[in-house]
C-alpha cells in the first residue's frame, strides 16, 4: 500500500494563479493552438514536449518575434546533437530586449553594497547602447567579431553586451575577483577584438582596485584593437603603456547616434559562457541569439511572470548565467536591478531586502547559502516592506526543505518560493516553479515547459519516483550551437550524448514524481554508492548544515586501491564552535534521523573551508580526486576555485591520510 504523498507547501491563491501570464498564454494556445489545458499545467507541458513545432511556435508567436525574414519551419532537424530550429528567420535579440522600453520608464536600477544606486530609463538605454555599438564600429567590430567585458555587475556590463549584439558581434564577460591569468585563459580563447573592463569593484566594505588587473588582461590578448575603461569606483587609470588603444567609457557611452541592429540566423552566435573550468581550460559555450530569445521570454516571461512594471533584484556576478537571465529580464518589458558588492556585507547583512523594500522589487532571487546563512544568523528580512515580492527565485545548489518555512514565516506567506534547476549549459532552467502549480519543500514543481525531462535508470530507461539520471530527451532551443574551438564536436557530443545517444544527459540525480515534482540529490558524478545503494550528498547536507553548531559541511565518497570506500564528512563549524566528540555524536544522529543510517559518514573531520567554484557550486569531484591522490593539476585550476589555497589543503590531507594507511596496513 503505497503511503499517501504529503499535501502542498505552498498554492497560489486562484486569483493570483488566473492573473498569471502563464495561464493567459495557456488561455492564448487554447484559442490558437486548441490546445485544452486552460487551468492544467501538466496538460500544457504534454503538449509543450509532445508537439515541439507547435509550442514552439505558440512561444514565437505570442511574444511577437520580430523577424527580418520568417522561417520557413520551427524544427528542420529533430535531433541531439544538430538539432535546427527556425532557418530562414533573421533577427536581434538586441533589438528584442529594447523595444518592450517606455522612454521614461525605469529599465537598469543600479544598487551597490553601500546602499545607494541610480536609475536608467529606457530612453537612457538605448543612447547608451547605440553610442557604444556606434564606438565599437568605428573600431572595426561587425557580426561575429568577439567583445569582452571584465566587468562588475554594474549598468555598463548590460550596455556592452546590448551594444555588442546589436552589430552581431559575440559577446563574453566574467567578474573582476578573476585573477587576469584566470580571465585571460577565457577571453584568449575567442581572439577578442575588445575588451571592456572597469577599474574596480566593491565587495564587503572594501573598494577593489583592478586597474593594473584590467591592463594585465589587456596585454594578455594580442588581438585587442582597443580596450574601453569603464571608471565604475572613481579610480584614475594609470599612464602605463598599453597594447591598444584605449577609449574611455564617457567618450564610448555619450555620442549621439541613432540605434540599429543587425538582423542575424536564428542561430548566430549571440555570446560564450563559460564553464567553471576546474579542470583544463574553461570551456566555451556558445549559444545563439534565437534560441536565447525564446528561451528567456519562456522562462522570464511565463515561468517568472514577469511583464512592465515589474522589476527583478537577482543577486549574482557577471560570470554566472543568472546574470545571462538578469540582463535578458528586459525582453519582457520589466525592469532588472543590477548589484555590486556582497550578497550580506558584514556592516549590513540584510542589505538586499532592504533595497528589495526601497526599489518595490517584485522577483527576488538568490542561492540556497544565502537563505540559508539569513535563517541561521537570524537576520529577520520582514521588519522591511516587502509586500511588493511575489516570489522568492532560487537556484545554483539544492535548497533543503527547511528552508521554505523561514521564507513562509520571515519574507511572507503569500510569497511563492521558486526553486529551480538547469545550467550554464543551456543558459536557462529545466524544472522549477510557475505561477500556477502547487509548491512541496525541499521539490521544484515541475519540469519547465518545453523540457522532455525523464529520471533514466542505469539501463536508459525512465523512472518514476525512483533516483535517476536527470535527461532530456528532446530538444531545446537554447541548447549549445558548440563549443568554442570543438570543430568536429567531439567535446560537445562527450560532455551530454555519451552516456545516452541522443538524449542529453546532465550530470544530475534526480526524482521525477507521480505527482509531477522534481527533486533534486546532487551531482551524479559524486555520488555515494555505500554498499551499492547510492545516496545524495546534497540530502546529507541539508541535515547537517540546520545544525547551528555548523556553517557547512561537505560529504565524499572516495573508492580505495584495495577496494575499499571512505565516506567522510568535512564540517566548518560556526564561530566559537568545536567540535568535540559530543558534537560529532549530534552530527550522525541527525543524519540517521534526518536521512539515513546509511548516510552516516565514516569520518567526520573540521575542516577551515569548503571549497566551491566561483558560482558558488561545491566542489565535491575535484575534492574527492584530490583525496585519491590525483595531482591537482590534473584535478582542477585553482583560478576556478573561491579559496585557491584550499586545493593544497585537501591535496595534503588525502596525502596524510595515503601515508597513514599504509602504515598501519
Amino acid at each position: 500500500m503505497n503511503t499517501p504523498y504529503p499535501p502542498p507547501f505552498f498554492t497560489p491563491a486562484p486569483e493570483t494563479a488566473a492573473a498569471s501570464r502563464m495561464t493567459d498564454f495557456a488561455r492564448w494556445a487554447a484559442r490558437h493552438r486548441g490546445v485544452e489545458a486552460d487551468a492544467d499545467y501538466a496538460a500544457l507541458h504534454r503538449w509543450s514536449v509532445t508537439d515541439l513545432e507547435s509550442f514552439w511556435g505558440a512561444v514565437w508567436e505570442y511574444f511577437d518575434i520580430d523577424s527580418e525574414t520568417p522561417y520557413e519551419q520551427v524544427l528542420a532537424e529533430d535531433r541531439m546533437p544538430g538539432a535546427r530550429w527556425f532557418p530562414g528567420a533573421t533577427l536581434n535579440y538586441a533589438h528584442h530586449a529594447l523595444r518592450n522600453l517606455a522612454d521614461d520608464d525605469v529599465a537598469i536600477v543600479a544598487l551597490d553594497e553601500s546602499g545607494s544606486g541610480y536609475e536608467v530609463t529606457g530612453k537612457r538605454l538605448r543612447s547608451q547602447v547605440a553610442s557604444v555599438a556606434a564606438t565599437l564600429r568605428d573600431l572595426g567590430v561587425g557580426a561575429g567579431d568577439r567583445v569582452v567585458g571584465y566587468l562588475p555587475n554594474t549598468p555598463h556590463a548590460i550596455v556592452a553586451s546590448l551594444a555588442a549584439a546589436s552589430l552581431g558581434a559575440v559577446w563574453s564577460v566574467c567578474g573582476q575577483d578573476y585573477a587576469p591569468k584566470a580571465a585571460a585563459d577565457r577571453f584568449a580563447q575567442l581572439e577578442p577584438t575588445v575588451l571592456i573592463a572597469a577599474d574596480g569593484y566593491l565587495f564587503n566594505g572594501t573598494k577593489h582596485d583592478r586597474r593594473d588587473a584590467a591592463l594585465d588582461l589587456a596585454q594578455a590578448l594580442p588581438t585587442l584593437k582597443a580596450t574601453l575603461l569603464v571608471g565604475h569606483v572613481g579610480l584614475p587609470w594609470p599612464s602605463r603603456n598599453h597594447p591598444s588603444l584605449v577609449v574611455p567609457w564617457e567618450d564610448a557611452s555619450t555620442r549621439s547616434e541613432e540605434l540599429t541592429c543587425t538582423a542575424v540566423p536564428f542561430d548566430h552566435p549571440l555570446w560564450v559562457v563559460f564553464s567553471s573550468g576546474t579542470t583544463g581550460l574553461p570551456k566555451g559555450i556558445v549559444h545563439g541569439h534565437g534560441g536565447v530569445l525564446l528561451e528567456h521570454l519562456k522562462t522570464l516571461g511565463l515561468h517568472s511572470d514577469l511583464g512592465p512594471g515589474d522589476r527583478l533584484l537577482w543577486y549574482t556576478t557577471t560570470h554566472w548565467m543568472m546574470w545571462n537571465l538578469l540582463a535578458s529580464t528586459l525582453l519582457t518589458g520589466a525592469a532588472t536591478c543590477t548589484y555590486d558588492g556582497s550578497p550580506a556585507p558584514l556592516t549590513h547583512p540584510d542589505v538586499l531586502w532592504e533595497l528589495a523594500a526601497r526599489h518595490r522589487v517584485t522577483l527576488f532571487g538568490t542561492s540556497p547559502q544565502y537563505l540559508l546563512g539569513m535563517a541561521k544568523f537570524g537576520i529577520d528580512p520582514s521588519v522591511h516592506d516587502l509586500s511588493s515580492i511575489r516570489a522568492i527565485g532560487c537556484t545554483g545548489s539544492t535548497l533543503p526543505a527547511s528552508a521554505y518555512p523561514w521564507v513562509r514565516d520571515h519574507v511572507g506567506d503569500r510569497v511563492l518560493l521558486a526553486s529551480s534547476t538547469g545550467g550554464t549549459d543551456v543558459v536557462s532552467g529545466f524544472a522549477g516553479s510557475t505561477p500556477t502549480t502547487p509548491v512541496w519543500a525541499g521539490e521544484l514543481s515541475a519540469p519547465h515547459l518545453g523540457v522532455a525531462l525523464a529520471a533514466y535508470d542505469a539501463e536508459g530507461y525512465p523512472v518514476v519516483d525512483r533516483v535517476g539520471e536527470l535527461v532530456v530527451t528532446r530538444p531545446m532551443p537554447s541548447m549549445p550551437l558548440y563549443f568554442w574551438n570543438d570543430p568536429d564536436g567531439s567535446r560537445y557530443h562527450d560532455a551530454y550524448f555519451a552516456a545516452y545517444p541522443g538524449v542529453w544527459r546532465h550530470g544530475d540525480w534526480v526524482t521525477h514524481t507521480s505527482h509531477g515534482s522534481v527533486i533534486v540529490h546532487g551531482r551524479s558524478d559524486s555520488t555515494l554508492n555505500r554498499n551499492g545503494v547510492r545516496l545524495g550528498s546534497a540530502d546529507i547536507h541539508d541535515v547537517v548544515e540546520r545544525l547551528p553548531e555548523i556553517t557547512e559541511a561537505l560529504v565524499i565518497g572516495a573508492e580505495e586501491p584495495d577496494g575499499g570506500y571512505w565516506m567522510p564528512l568535512f564540517v566548518v563549524p560556526a564561530a566559537g564552535v568545536t567540535l568535540d566528540d559530543v558534537l560529532r555524536e549530534k552530527i550522525k544522529e541527525a543524519i540517521r534521523t534526518g536521512a539515513s543510517p546509511r548516510h552516516v559518514p565514516d569520518e567526520i573531520l573540521e575542516v577551515p573551508a569548503i571549497p566551491h567554484t566561483r558560482t558558488g557550486k561545491k566542489l565535491e569531484v575535484p575534492v574527492k580526486r584530490l583525496l585519491q591522490g590525483t595531482p591537482a593539476e590534473q584535478v582542477l585550476d585553482p583560478a576556478a576555485v573561491d579559496a585557491p589555497g584550499l586545493v593544497d589543503y585537501y591535496a595534503r590531507l588525502g596525502a596524510d591520510r595515503r601515508s597513514r594507511m599504509s602504515a598501519e596496513a
